[in-house]
């Protein structure tokens, strides 16, 4: 019985120590005391697995700051905009004119194709539309070819006269006259009244220098900022005495400014019968055939035209042709495939083709092929570098 009762009480203390000791399970880890790190020095017992051990807070390498000074000036590096030009869009306003100076409309956009250096271009942006115009009137008006009741003087006036009668309400004007230098008879307006005014100044010349190179160069800067459709329309002989700039200096900033330049010649009529005479000089011959080459220059250059006309009554059909072309125009746009940056000029040529058979466009009218002109610009300028 005492043997009984001895190992009830030694069960009895078993359970006891069990239940403090609480249930036990092999390579448990408690989470509140973290495991001391092993001696590195004692080895490991054979078919022992080695359990990795976390670090200490003081082994972790440092979380770098953005707020250190190295780091700042890292994030401000990496904050610093950087930008590349991917592409840039080229515009050219074309007008389709016929023989007798009329404008084509509803030409498709398939038919234009564009040649940038003899290279075809795609043509991605394409418009059709009127547009009021924006015209700086520079005439030359010197005692040597329009003194009082001369000739000249009678043609230049009766030049701007017919342009004036062209225009809109919501068309501006500006009236440039040059000499020896230039004045601005009129700044950029709409106001009959000052458009009036500024003609009605062109009576008594003065100086017999003519400026023309440094004319349109300065009315051309004036108008590179002007939005919309401009134009330079220069009634001259085409002579330069006193220019500051030269014909090819002249001929890159013009170039440059992209503004279109139309030209009218006065005093052709009186220069063949001189010539047929025998009252003209040579070297006045080749003064005035210089002049018209000028003349032809500048319009080419710029997508503008030149009209030599012979007698008054072909003034009218010139400027109802200038009109036509700045008011009815197709814009048209490319992304260029030359996309370097390197301030060169680069020569564009306008066509219009049958996109089937790559040929040249036939434009019928009433059954019959019709002669067309494709007024556009000769060219731009690339431009430079983004510094």
């Amino acid at each position: 019985m005492k043997i009984w009762i001895l190992a009830l009480a030694a069960i009895a203390s078993g359970l006891f120590l069990l239940a403090q000791d609480g249930p036990q399970q092999a390579g448990s880890q408690t989470v509140a005391r973290p495991r001391k790190k092993a001696d590195p020095s004692a080895g490991a017992s054979a078919g022992a697995t080695a359990t990795p051990v976390a670090p200490a807070a003081s082994d972790l390498p440092q979380i770098p700051s953005k707020l250190s000074p190295k780091n700042k000036i890292e994030a401000a590096e990496q904050a610093e905009a950087s930008f590349t030009a991917e592409s840039n869009i080229v515009t050219v306003d074309a007008a389709v004119m016929d023989s007798r100076g009329r404008f084509i409309p509803n030409i498709p956009k398939g038919n234009f194709r564009i040649l940038e250096d003899t290279v075809p271009q795609t043509v991605t942006q394409y418009a059709m539309g009127t547009a009021p115009m924006t015209v700086a009137l520079v005439v030359e008006f010197n005692a040597a070819f329009q003194s009082y009741w001369s000739r000249g003087w009678q043609q230049t006036l009766q030049a701007v006269y017919a342009f004036r009668s062209t225009l809109q309400p919501d068309d501006y004007l500006a009236v440039i006259a040059y000499d020896l230098r230039s004045t601005i008879l009129a700044d950029f307006t709409n106001d009959p009244a000052k458009i009036e005014e500024a003609l009605g100044r062109l009576r008594i010349p003065g100086f017999s220098e003519s400026n023309m190179f440094d004319a349109l160069t300065d009315t051309a800067d004036r108008m590179t900022k002007i939005e919309g459709r401009k134009a330079i329309l220069l009634v001259a002989s085409g002579i330069d005495t006193l220019s500051k700039l030269t014909f090819d200096k002249t001929r890159k900033k013009l170039q440059e400014a992209g503004v279109p330049i139309y030209t009218v010649s006065i005093l052709q009529a009186e220069r063949d019968m001189a010539d047929a005479s025998g009252s003209m000089g040579a070297i006045q011959r080749m003064d005035f055939l210089q002049a018209d080459n000028e003349l032809r220059t500048f319009a080419k250059d710029t997508g503008g035209q030149s009209f030599f006309p012979h007698f008054l009554a072909e003034m009218p059909q010139a400027f109802n042709a200038i009109a036509q072309a700045l008011r009815n125009q197709y814009s048209l746009g490319y992304s260029p495939s030359n996309q370097k940056r390197d301030g060169k000029f680069r020569k564009i040529t306008v066509q219009l083709v049958n996109p089937a058979t790559n040929e040249p466009l036939r434009i019928m009218e009433n059954g019959k092929p019709i002669k067309y002109t494709v007024v556009a610009k000769a060219g731009y300028t690339a431009p430079l570098p983004v510094q």
